[in-house]
């Protein structure tokens, strides 16, 4: 992608929802990319952890796909398959479906989550190379005002 060059003077009259779209389709289709190079889809990855009580899950209990459709709803993509993507990790054995249709996590599926955690950190650098934590802190809360700004209430976002 070639990016243009502007001025300070410029920059501050474009349009903030159009770079916000544009990073997030951006950093999206990076970060699937190398998961998808490492075996693994994003949206298996959130699978793993919705359902894991050493993560998102509060007690590691089974959930149906709708259940797991309504705890990812603020970042699930509308692309995003969950039922084909839990035959794929039923498949594998790291999920296991019981008679009400609720998958849960097999110790397999557990070090696996493990396993693809371990990504997560060397994704995080790549895209932060040459950006210092402070200026990432003050793009955080520029991008938090201008959510008040618009009626928005951003809250605390877990790693993803």
């Amino acid at each position: 992608m070639t990016t243009q060059q502007f001025s300070e003077a410029e920059l501050a009259r474009q349009p903030a929802a159009y770079w916000t779209g544009v990073a997030y389709e951006a950093l999206i289709a990076y970060t699937r990319a190398l998961q998808a190079e490492k075996g693994y889809t994003q949206p298996q990855f959130w699978l793993l952890r919705n359902l894991s009580a050493n993560d998102i899950s509060p007690d590691g209990a089974g959930m149906t796909l709708p259940e797991l459709r309504a705890a990812m709803a603020s970042y699930i993509r509308p692309e995003d398959d969950l039922a084909a993507e839990a035959e794929v990790l039923l498949d594998r054995g790291w999920l296991t479906r019981d008679a009400e249709d609720r998958l849960w996590l097999t110790d397999k599926g557990e070090q696996a989550r493990v396993d693809l955690a371990r990504s997560a950190p060397a994704i995080r650098a790549a895209l932060h190379q040459g950006i210092d934590d402070a200026d990432y802190v003050t793009t955080v809360k520029v991008l938090q005002q201008l959510i008040r700004n618009a009626d928005g209430m951003p809250g605390p976002v877990a790693s993803r």
